[in-house]
């Protein structure tokens, strides 16, 4: 571990465990300390390791998060929300990710963590932050706004089998003889090796010197993107030209990149807007022994390549075996949506969500007949009818200033029956006058294709009408 520790074997919470880094990363750990490994799904087949726990966490359930970190002296945050969480995503995933860094920081307070370990990326010196990097800024503030000491490690490229960024740069240079080449790819970029990131993290970890600071971490060479690409052919043994197209703008060469590479948008389009910037270390954010990675680029692709081709081989000498797949997944149709809004100096979420109720009981008249209670409790219903259309049940024990939760309990419009964790949140955004408004694990009582182009675009109609609403407080 770190240079400082406090606990002879600590317990390591990773969230994130079942991704690329999360998994190399228990094999780096568990030498030293016991992982609580956390994932949406655990793996079917447990690990026979007493130093390894794994626990299903949705860390879009503050409740659930709390639990799953209970025991854990230090905690690794590997989350990132660019891909669907449920069959329709409303929202952006800045908004989503700052939901899972606002519950996973308020549990490591509740649960006593020691420190948190953030790996994010590398921020350059501008105000012109691309969507996916203002994203990476705003959940390390999140994260540190909570009373846990936050060690944010600030990477670029990682070199390494499977991940993310790496294989779409593998992909590029596999299946195009000649590379049509944008501005971006003169940008200076920074990338460090997968077992240099790990080494990092291990470093930081109970390492006093870097509570609540954040330190820029990268390899020995500082490239363009082009010479990475020639490099990386070169690993390949592949002969490629390459070409440069100044006029291709970086809308155009997403989606050349989507297309060629066969990945989502979703997880393209993010990762090509950051990199119209220099990604490169800086000077004041450099701590010895931990920001500079030793391993040059074209031994990490080429370890990189050697791997996946080695998990290939293996596949194929591996005898073949007829396989009876059994599915006891049941397909959910499910609804998050997300909604970020601005409220008015010195409001919190609480507020936020009494005054919501209040308002929509007001502005759905005549169509819909909206019935408070004392306690805070809502139903909808038509103008006539007697059947609620939805019931709001307000959880007083669960909500706080900064948080507030309604249950969704029933209704006609919703599949209530087992449903326990359909819900409508307001979340006060620490450090700021902003809340995000979420619906979580609703699932509609009406056929899915009726639903998805009547009442979910109805609620993003309301949503619109109560942010302007707000906006009017605002001046």
């Amino acid at each position: 571990m770190g240079n400082t520790h406090t606990v002879e074997r600590p317990t390591v919470v990773i969230a994130g465990a079942n991704g690329y880094i999360g998994r190399n990363l228990i094999k780096e750990l568990m030498k030293n300390a016991d992982i609580i490994a956390l994932s949406r799904s655990t793996p079917k087949r447990q690990p026979e390791n007493q130093q390894i726990i794994w626990r299903s966490c949705d860390l879009f359930s503050v409740i659930e998060t709390e639990e799953s970190l209970r025991g854990a002296d230090y905690a690794i945050y590997l989350v990132h929300s660019m891909l669907p969480s449920a069959r329709l995503t409303q929202g952006s995933f800045e908004d989503m990710d700052l939901i899972l860094a606002d519950n996973f920081a308020q549990a490591a307070e509740k649960n006593g963590v020691k420190q948190i370990v953030y790996l994010s990326g590398l921020i350059p010196d501008t105000d012109d932050l691309s969507r996916h990097l203002k994203s990476r800024l705003e959940v390390e503030k999140v994260l540190g706004s909570y009373n846990v000491p936050l060690t944010t490690l600030r990477a670029g490229l990682i070199v390494g089998p499977r991940g993310s960024s790496f294989p779409i740069l593998v992909k590029l240079v596999k299946r195009l003889p000649i590379m049509l080449l944008p501005k971006w790819t003169n940008t200076l970029t920074h990338p460090i090796a997968l077992q240099d990131v790990l080494h990092a993290i291990k470093q930081c970890i109970g390492n006093q010197t870097v509570f609540n600071r954040p330190i820029d971490i990268g390899g020995p060479d500082v490239m363009t993107y082009r010479e990475m690409m020639q490099l990386t052919s070169q690993a390949l043994g592949k002969t490629r030209y390459l070409c440069n197209i100044p006029y291709l703008t970086v809308r155009l060469s997403r989606l050349w990149v989507s297309l060629t590479t066969n990945t989502p948008k979703n997880l393209v389009y993010p990762l090509i807007e950051s990199l119209i910037h220099p990604m490169t270390a800086q000077p004041e954010r450099i701590v010895d022994g931990i920001s500079l990675g030793k391993t040059p680029f074209i031994q990490a692709a080429s370890d990189a390549l050697q791997f996946e081709q080695q998990v290939r081989r293996d596949k194929q000498k591996a005898p073949s075996k007829i396989v009876i797949r059994i599915s006891n997944v049941t397909k959910v149709d499910n609804v998050r949506s997300v909604q970020r809004v601005r409220i008015p100096q010195g409001k919190n979420a609480k507020w936020l969500a009494l005054y919501y109720v209040e308002w929509l009981s007001h502005y759905v008249k005549p169509f819909i007949r909206v019935e408070l209670d004392h306690t805070n409790n809502c139903k909808l219903f038509t103008f006539f009818g007697k059947k609620p259309l939805l019931e709001l049940t307000f959880s007083d024990k669960k909500s706080a200033p900064n948080r507030a939760l309604f249950y969704i309990a029933g209704g006609a419009l919703a599949l209530s029956k087992d449903n326990h964790r359909a819900r409508l949140e307001f979340i006060h955004i620490p450090g700021t006058n902003e809340c995000i408004i979420a619906i979580h694990d609703y699932i509609p009582s009406i056929p899915w294709f009726i639903y998805q182009y009547t009442q979910a675009k109805l609620h993003l109609w309301v949503m619109k009408k109560f942010k302007k609403n707000l906006n009017s407080f605002l001046g």
